[in-house]
């Protein structure tokens, strides 16, 4: 390694099924990938120009979303091919090492952490689940659940349906959480593990759609079809509430470990 060289982490790999085949992979800076290996794990890396992802000049170049996008792609391209080999724990974009032996130090020092990772992701995949409402309908929804059971003359019966529709205006923020737990709750139920990620922001999203819920879930490759029915189902089952499914995913969000380059 020279001065002028970095090394950016794609993922690590265990090493105990014999070494991890790259197949000519390139990276981010259209370099070949290759491997770095301590003990039983192997880091996959690539040799980057400091001049363009070194600390300063990865400020700048995060500014250029189009610069951005694509290298983010190039690490995800390296990330899923290696994922698609065999279990793997994929580091976070912009991972960069002054050199391999700061490499072999990171496997070393967080050994167990990764072997944790590793055993967990081994077999299974991440999925995301977003949950988008529709207002209008959300609050009808409401008003139908909380008006029905209402009774006597007619004119008592409008009145009740008035009521509960003014009470759903006014409650259906909260009914739209209680429904979002409600979805992730019963998701979790079918996966390994899942998390709630903060809701997207519309003004980096670029949609205007009513976000109640953004969830990844890391769901066992022989369940996946099961998963995927539940997630049918429940879009289904809830009125005013639509489910975008998205996946399957290397397991970023299951991680676990977000090391401090030197």
């Amino acid at each position: 390694m020279t001065g002028s060289l970095g090394v950016w982490l794609y993922s690590v790999a265990s090493s105990r099924g014999g070494p991890v085949e790259l197949n000519e992979l390139t990276g981010v800076a259209d370099e070949p990938v290759r491997t770095v290996v301590s003990g039983d794990l192997t880091a996959v890396v690539g040799s980057v120009p400091l001049k363009v992802f070194g600390e300063q000049p990865l400020r700048r170049n995060f500014e250029d979303l189009d610069w951005l996008e694509a290298t983010a792609r190039a690490h995800d391209a390296v990330v899923s091919a290696v994922v698609h080999r065999g279990p793997a724990v994929p580091l976070r974009l912009a991972t960069v090492f002054h050199d391999d032996d700061r490499v072999r130090a990171l496997l070393d020092e967080r050994r167990e952490d990764f072997a944790a990772v590793l055993e967990l992701v081994s077999g299974r995949t991440e999925w995301g689940v977003r949950a988008y409402g529709d207002r209008a309908a959300l609050t009808a929804a409401v008003a139908r659940a909380t008006g029905e059971g209402s009774t006597t003359t007619p004119g008592a019966a409008y009145l009740a349906r008035r009521r509960a529709q003014l009470s759903a205006q006014q409650t259906v923020e909260r009914d739209a959480a209680e429904r979002a737990e409600h979805i992730h709750a019963h998701l979790v139920r079918h996966a390994a593990a899942g998390r709630r990620q903060p809701l997207t922001d519309p003004a980096v999203s670029g949609r205007r759609d009513w976000m109640l819920l953004n969830g990844t879930y890391l769901v066992d490759d022989e369940h996946t079809d099961d998963f995927t029915a539940t997630v049918a189902t429940l879009g289904s089952e809830l009125p005013g509430i639509r489910l975008e499914l998205t996946g399957p995913w290397p397991p970023y969000s299951f991680a676990g470990t977000e090391p401090a380059p030197p």
